[in-house]
């Protein structure tokens, strides 16, 4: 009798500890959800020369690494972006990850910076209204620490 009892106190305790460790996932799933802001891929500013309502980007690789472009555009199209173009850049000696203001809505290119994990700082307003894109981004030699490849790494 008493050994039943002693396995049935057993079972519930397990069961109270692996729903207290569920709740604790959600309660930090949803801090996490709220507390985080989130990068909106919708264009508010919308000059005549570009099409539809969200963010159109361009995305470079800027050193040599193989597949990188590729790997970003895919990230970015996940937050709704619009990746219009990818590919190399002009030169494969980019230190750091940059992105370009291309048509003077730094909002279009803090979103962006936001979805990456790059910090604003390297935001550059490069007006270039026959590219036909809100942002372009140059992927650079600190491609590691930026949030597409930050889990391909680990």
């Amino acid at each position: 009798m008493e050994g039943s009892k002693t396995a049935k106190l057993r079972i519930l305790d397990i069961v109270i500890i692996v729903l207290g460790v569920f709740t604790l996932l959600l309660a930090y799933s949803f801090v996490n959800r709220v507390g985080s802001p989130r990068p909106d891929a919708m264009r508010v500013f919308n000059p005549d020369s570009l099409v539809g309502e969200i963010f159109q980007v361009e995305v470079r690789n800027g050193n040599g690494v193989s597949g990188l472009a590729g790997q970003m555009t895919k990230y970015l199209r996940s937050y709704g972006f619009d990746v219009v173009e990818q590919g190399d850049h002009s030169s494969f000696h980019q230190e750091e990850t940059v992105i370009f203001d291309r048509i003077g809505n730094l909002d279009a290119a803090k979103q962006v910076a936001l979805a990456l994990g790059i910090d604003e700082s390297d935001i550059i307003e490069d007006i270039r209204p026959d590219f036909y894109l809100d942002v372009s981004v140059i992927i650079g030699m600190d491609y590691e620490s930026i949030m597409p490849f930050i889990d391909e790494i680990e």
